[in-house]
């Protein structure tokens, strides 16, 4: 169905892409693997008319075609569910599904959406706001605008990265029944165990250039091998550490916020300790952090950190506390704004601007924590995993609490044993890390206590060396009583 042909793209002396071929046919999954910065990315908005390609042919159908915008991409037929949701928050669901549709029609609109959802078992209010929504229905409003689109090559970007199980398991039979209807598939993701799951195909993409292509069954220390010079050691989770002052505690803390909110939440966590959260999206982790940081005031009960009341947004925060959210563009950097400027925004006090301020400071965080960019890039053109380390970038000196959503979502396993290493080295011997994760296998490995949230209440707080996996999925399911403060 679609044909990729030499395809080259070039940003200024970077060259992106070099001569990757590519063929996907009707009623197939193919994936697209390769660590950060691989290509992966670019040769999806190649796809979808987002840039324009430097060289090489495209054909759609046996047919050449000319890709100059999304407009052109979705008129025939083709469609991106990008890795952050393209929609209008303040909007409804309603709204959002009708978006960019030339005939105001809202009444069939509704019916369309409702037979859609139905089709795939999802669950969407239509006249529900889709800031209300979790990552994992905005995902899943997308998917179903792109098919009442028309669209018939489907290009999914990281779709199960900061989703709950139950989320990805409607994904992938929604997935499974495009497939059987012919639709075409091209997966972009870091996770092998879902390219064995879904995957007819699977291209691997290295520093811009097909480094393999390989047919079901595949071979996953070939496909490590094809994507990395090496791989990072697996990790131990790091020893409990009980002993050390309170850095954040909360009493009986209720909030607004995500599915279920906090209900008279009680925890308090120690210097020394790397606390991992878990749950169902929703479920109060997100809304935990952001009360945590002072971007969200809590209703009732007291917060205290580093053993100060926490009253609004405390001038210490940025300093001494941050966070890092999971949509990193979204509320965490600023389209259109490059490394530098973001780097001088980060920089404390006030500087006279000319066009060589910060670029010392810029290349020097580019080398320490290889960002794959320039001063002058604009965050936008960076990979996930590149904004990630940007955000990391910002960290000032002295902070005593990092606070973090989902912090190795869409990172290749070699991004995300750096992103720990540099967190581990950043922990102070009187600080604390708090990160939310759907990832059981990240929280088994890097924090050293889990705290489970299930309907807007603690269910399980438990160091990590005395729990397992199975305990922890039936804690997120809400089939542990709840406990009290640890």
């Amino acid at each position: 169905m679609i044909e990729l042909t030499n395809i080259h793209k070039t940003f200024g002396k970077v060259h992106a892409l070099t001569g990757v071929n590519l063929k996907a046919e009707a009623g197939t999954i193919h994936g697209i693997v390769g660590e950060n910065g691989a290509g992966k990315s670019t040769l999806m908005k190649v796809l979808t008319g987002f840039i324009g390609r430097s060289g090489g042919e495209i054909l759609f159908q046996g047919q050449k075609v000319r890709l100059d915008s999304p407009k052109d991409a979705l008129r025939l037929g083709i469609g991106m569910l990008y890795q952050e949701p393209l929609d209008f928050p303040q909007l409804s669901v309603l709204d959002n599904f009708m978006a960019g549709r030339a005939v105001f029609a809202p009444v069939e609109a509704r019916t369309e959406l409702a037979r859609l959802a139905a089709t795939f078992g999802f669950t969407l209010h239509p006249d529900n706001r889709v800031e209300e929504l979790t990552i994992g229905e905005r995902q899943q409003l997308e998917l179903l605008r792109l098919i009442g689109d028309g669209a018939r090559l489907l290009i999914l970007d990281e779709p199960t990265t900061g989703i709950s199980k139950e989320q990805q398991d409607l994904l992938f039979t929604a997935l499974g029944k495009l497939k059987t209807d012919g639709a075409t598939i091209l997966l972009v993701s870091h996770k092998l165990e879902e390219i064995d799951l879904l995957c007819d195909t699977v291209t691997v993409l290295r520093h811009g250039r097909v480094a393999a292509t390989r047919q079901r069954p595949f071979d996953r220390d070939a496909l490590l091998q094809a994507m990395f010079d090496s791989l990072p050691e697996p990790q131990a989770p790091p020893e409990p550490k009980r002993g050390g002052i309170p850095v954040l505690e909360f009493e009986k803390v209720t909030g607004s916020g995500g599915r279920s909110g906090l209900q008279k939440v009680s925890i308090t966590i120690r210097a020394g300790e790397v606390v991992g959260l878990a749950g169902i999206d929703g479920s109060g982790q997100g809304i935990f952090l952001k009360i945590a940081c002072g971007l969200v005031p809590p209703e009732s009960g007291r917060i205290l950190r580093f053993g100060a009341p926490l009253q609004g947004k405390a001038k210490e925060t940025g300093r001494t506390t941050v966070f890092l959210p999971a949509d990193r563009l979204g509320e965490g950097l600023f389209p259109g704004m490059t490394v530098r400027e973001h780097h001088l925004l980060a920089a404390p006090g006030s500087a006279l601007i000319t066009s060589a301020t910060g670029l010392t400071v810029s290349r020097r965080a580019i080398a320490t924590h290889s960002i794959k960019g320039q001063p002058e890039t604009a965050v936008e053109d960076l990979s996930g995993g590149n904004q990630q380390r940007l955000l990391l970038s910002f960290i000032p000196d002295g902070v005593r609490l990092i606070l973090m959503e989902n912090p190795t979502r869409g990172l290749d396993v070699h991004s995300a044993a750096w992103t720990w290493r540099h967190l581990h080295s950043r922990l102070h011997a009187d600080g604390a890390i708090v990160f939310a994760s759907p990832d059981l296998e990240e929280l088994m490995s890097q924090a050293s206590r889990i705290v489970v949230f299930y309907n807007g209440k603690i269910v399980l707080d438990t160091p990590t060396r005395a729990t397992d996996y199975q305990r922890l999925s039936r804690a997120i399911t809400g089939q542990i009583d709840p406990v009290g403060t640890c």
